[in-house]
Order: C-alpha cells, then structure tokens, then sequence
C-alpha cells in the first residue's frame, strides 16, 4: 500500500532560515535549524528556538532528535534524548526548541542543522493484562544481546 501525502501547515518565525524540505529517497527525517546564534559555555542549559511552529495532523506526532553530526560538530547534547511534539502544540507562539546541554564551549549560528524529526502515528489504545508467567524462553535479561 502507497504510503499517503499529507501537508503539514508551518509558521517561520524568522526569514533567516531555510524553508523545510522533505527529501524523498534519501530519509524521512527532516533537518530543523537554529533560529539564532548560540553561544554556549561547557555546563550551559539552554533552549535553542527552531524558528517553527506547525499544525500537525490529527493523531500525529513529531519526534524530535539531534542530527548524528551534531554533537561532533557541536558539542552540545539534547537533553530529552527525543523530544515528543503533540498535535495540540500548535498555535501561533508554539513554537519548536530544541533542549541542549553544552559539553564544551561551543557558538551555533542561525541556519544550522541541529537536529531533525519525523512524524509517527499515535500508537493505539492498549490494554494489559496481567499474569504471573510469559511462558516464552528468557533471553538472559539486560545487556545479554550478543554476548557469546
């Protein structure tokens, strides 16, 4: 089954950086910039704007990451690890940061590639059931994948 378009409405809170752009045939992630220039001393907390708010639709949700070059480039880390932006976040001063935490010092300009995101279906309701065995064979518990 074909895979469905969808049009997202977005607002730029600045011309300073690129428009987003969805690359078909490379990934389904899509760079998001700083908004502004960054300077940042090791130890900093800051919120780095993003220069975008977006109406996402109806079940969806944005999932926000860092780009695999940014804290090599950077030095900086996102301090969610993955940052979840819901469809009712999306009215006119809603707009995207990115959460970052400094490891060194380190100056972002505006239109850099930060970080990146998808969006993801909202999973569907679940419902646990309790028990008192899986009856499936143990895999020999935390951190046992590939130890001989």
């Amino acid at each position: 089954m074909p895979k469905q378009n969808i049009t997202i409405r977005i607002k730029y809170f600045t011309d300073k950086i690129e428009r987003l752009a969805y690359i078909g045939g490379k990934s389904d992630w899509i760079d998001l910039r700083a908004a502004e220039e960054v300077t940042m001393k090791a130890g900093e907390f800051r919120l780095i704007p993003l220069g975008i708010a977006m109406e996402l639709p109806k079940g969806y949700e944005a999932h926000v990451v860092p780009r695999s070059s940014t804290f090599k480039s950077f030095g900086i880390i996102q301090t969610n690890s993955m940052g979840v932006i819901d469809e009712t976040y999306c009215g006119d001063n809603d707009q995207w940061f990115m959460p970052a935490y400094a490891l060194r010092d380190t100056r972002i300009h505006v239109n850099d590639r930060i970080c990146q995101f998808r969006i993801m279906e909202h999973q569907p309701e679940l419902f646990f059931e309790e028990t008192d065995a899986l009856l499936n064979g143990d895999r020999g518990g935390f951190g046992s994948t590939g130890k001989a």
